[in-house]
C-alpha cells in the first residue's frame, strides 16, 4: 500500500505495535514501511526448470461422491421440527403483606364438548373471469351468502372465516375440495350504466340494471389440517399442547364473526360499535372511539375470556363539506383546499340522497358542478332510438331529478365511477358513513385530548365492561354453542397482597433527593 506522510515522517496505514513486546521499532514509525523500504534488497527468485508443469486442482465432477445419510424416521423428524419447549416452573408464591381480594378484567369459560375437531379450510375467492378478489370486506358477505345458497352441500354447518384465507368447520365438510359459484347483490347497485351519467331515468331501466346489481364468485374450500377441541380442553386445566395456540385462535376468529353480524368495525381483536355516545371529538374532523377487545387466554386458573376497552381514531361521520371545514379548520366552504380535500377524501366512503346508496370516494370532478358535463342517453319521442344529449351535473340533479341543490354548483363534484368511466354526485348529497379508520398521524393536541378524553375510573370502567358483555351476547353465537362453550357473567377474582411501604434511611433520602435536584 502506498505510505502516507505524517508529520514530515514516512508511516503506513496502521499504527506500529511491536513496541509494545520489544524495544526493536519506534513507537511514530510502521512496519509497513519497513518492509516496503527492504523489498529492494531481497535477491530474485529461482528460475523453473524447463520441463514443469503446473500442479492443476482437482474439480468437483473428480471428487468421490458424499456418504448417503442415515435415514430419518418420521417420529425423529417431527422432534427436529417441532422441538418441546416447557416453561419454568414457578418455584412458588409470597406470603408477605396483607392478603386481598382482586377483580379482574377475565371471565371464566367452561366447555361441554371435547371430542370434535376443528376442519380448517383454505379460501379462494375469484370473481368470474378468474381475476382475485383483493377487495376488503368482500368476502364475508361471499360467505355469507355462500352459506344461505348451498346448506345442503355444506351440511348445514356454521363457518367461522377471518375474512381473508382460513375457514374453520367444527367436523368435516362432505368434500376434501369444494367449488361454489356464488352470486352477490352488488352494495354498490345505485351505478348508472356505460355512458357514465351520474343516473338512469331511461324507461328501460329494469333491462340495464341487472348487470350493475349483481357480481359472480367462485369460491373453491380447500381441507387444509384438522385441530383438536380437546386442546381448549386442556387449557382449561392449565395444560398446554401444540393445538392449543391453534385452537384459541379458532375460537377468536369466531368472536370476531360474531362482532362483525353485529355491524361492528373489527381492528385486530378489538370491535366498536356505532354509538355516538362512544364518540370523542379530537377537532380536525377526526373522532376517537371507544370499543371493548375481547379474546381468549389462557391462564393458570384455566381459559377465560379477556375483556377490556379499547379507543380507535376515526373520520367524523355525516356530510363531506363539514368534514373537509373541519379537517382544514376553514369556516367558509370557498376557502376550502380541494387539493387537499381531494387527498383526504380518497377511498373513503359515501352515502348518497335520496338513494341511501353507498359508494367509495376515488376522486373529485375537474370542474365545478354547473361547468362539469356528460353525455346523457335519451329515448327520442320520434323512432324510440336513444340519442345522447351533453349536460351538466347541476342541470341533470337539479332538471332532470328535481332536487334541490343550495351551495353545490360552485364546487367540484364527489367522484365515485371509474377512471375510464366517472360518475359524479353532487357534494351535498354525499354523507360520510361511519366508522371509518383514521389512520394518518394525529397532532400533538388531538393525542393530549384523546388521552384525557379516554380515562375511566375503575368503577365507570367495571361498568362498560359489564354491559358490552351483555350486548356482545355471545351465548347466542351458533359457533360458540357447537363448541359447548359458555362465559361466566361476573368478574374473575383472583388473590392479591398489599405490601408495605419500603422503609427508606436518613442518607438514602438524602442521596434521592440530591439525585432529583441534579435531575432537575
Amino acid at each position: 500500500s502506498q505510505a502516507l506522510s505524517c508529520g514530515g515522517q514516512r508511516q503506513g496505514f496502521l499504527p506500529c505495535a511491536l513496541d509494545q513486546f520489544s524495544g526493536s521499532a519506534p513507537r511514530d514509525h510502521c512496519w509497513f514501511a519497513e518492509m516496503e523500504s527492504h523489498s529492494d534488497d531481497l535477491p530474485p527468485p529461482p528460475p523453473l526448470p524447463p520441463n514443469a508443469e503446473p500442479i492443476k486442482a482437482e474439480s468437483a465432477d473428480d471428487l468421490p461422491p458424499p456418504p448417503p445419510l442415515p435415514p430419518i424416521k418420521p417420529e425423529e423428524a417431527k422432534k427436529i421440527s417441532k422441538p418441546k419447549r416447557a416453561l419454568i416452573a414457578r418455584p412458588g408464591f409470597g406470603k408477605r403483606g396483607n392478603p386481598i381480594q382482586l377483580v379482574t378484567n377475565h371471565f371464566k369459560v367452561s366447555l361441554k364438548t371435547t371430542d370434535e375437531f376443528f376442519h380448517h379450510y383454505y379460501v379462494n375467492l375469484k370473481y368470474e373471469d378468474d381475476r382475485p378478489v383483493d377487495g376488503k370486506g368482500v368476502g364475508r358477505k361471499v360467505i355469507d351468502k355462500l352459506a344461505q345458497t348451498y346448506p345442503s352441500e355444506l351440511a348445514h354447518k356454521d363457518f367461522a372465516y377471518d375474512g381473508e384465507k382460513s375457514l374453520f368447520t367444527i367436523g368435516a365438510l362432505p368434500q376434501i375440495n369444494n367449488e361454489f359459484v356464488v352470486v352477490l347483490e352488488d352494495v354498490s347497485s345505485g351505478k348508472t350504466p356505460a355512458n357514465g351519467s351520474p343516473g338512469n331515468d331511461s324507461p328501460d331501466k329494469k333491462r340495464v340494471k341487472r348487470p350493475y346489481q349483481t357480481k359472480t364468485f367462485k369460491v373453491e374450500l380447500s381441507f387444509a389440517a384438522r385441530i383438536p377441541m380437546s386442546a381448549i380442553a386442556m387449557a382449561l386445566k392449565g395444560q398446554e399442547s401444540e393445538h392449543t395456540q391453534e385452537a384459541i385462535r379458532v375460537i377468536d376468529i369466531i368472536l370476531r364473526q360474531h362482532s362483525s353480524k353485529q355491524g361492528c368495525l373489527l381492528v385486530r381483536q378489538s370491535f366498536f360499535h356505532n354509538n355516538p355516545s362512544n364518540f370523542v371529538d379530537l377537532g380536525g374532523g377526526v373522532m376517537g372511539c371507544r370499543g371493548f377487545h375481547s379474546s381468549f387466554r389462557a391462564t393458570q386458573s384455566g381459559l377465560s375470556l379477556n375483556i377490556d376497552v379499547s379507543t380507535t381514531m376515526i373520520v367524523k361521520p355525516g356530510p363531506v363539506v363539514d368534514f373537509l371545514l373541519a379537517n382544514q379548520k376553514v369556516d367558509h366552504p370557498n376557502k376550502i383546499d380541494w387539493a387537499k380535500a381531494k387527498r383526504a377524501l380518497k377511498n373513503l366512503r359515501i352515502k348518497t340522497s335520496p338513494a341511501n346508496t353507498e359508494y367509495k370516494i376515488v376522486g373529485l370532478s375537474e370542474r365545478n358542478c354547473y361547468e362539469q358535463m356528460f353525455s346523457l342517453k335519451q329515448r327520442n319521442g320520434g323512432n324510440g332510438d336513444p340519442e345522447a344529449i351533453e349536460i351538466s351535473v347541476y342541470d341533470y340533479f337539479v332538471k332532470n331529478r328535481g332536487i334541490e341543490l343550495r351551495y353545490s354548483g360552485d364546487f367540484p363534484c364527489i367522484n365515485v365511477g371509474k377512471p375510464r368511466r366517472p360518475t359524479y354526485f353532487p357534494i351535498e348529497l354525499c354523507q360520510l358513513v361511519p366508522l371509518q379508520r383514521y389512520t394518518k398521524s394525529l397532532s400533538t393536541l388531538q393525542r393530549s385530548s384523546l388521552v384525557e378524553k379516554s380515562r375511566q375510573k375503575p368503577q365507570e370502567r367495571m361498568s362498560v365492561l359489564s354491559d358490552v358483555l351483555k350486548r356482545s351476547s355471545y351465548d347466542t353465537e351458533p359457533m360458540l354453542k357447537a363448541c359447548g362453550i359458555s362465559i361466566a357473567q361476573g368478574f374473575t377474582q383472583v388473590s392479591g397482597r398489599v405490601l408495605q411501604a419500603p422503609k427508606v434511611s436518613h442518607n438514602q433520602l438524602l442521596h434521592i433527593l440530591f439525585s432529583h435536584r441534579l435531575c432537575l
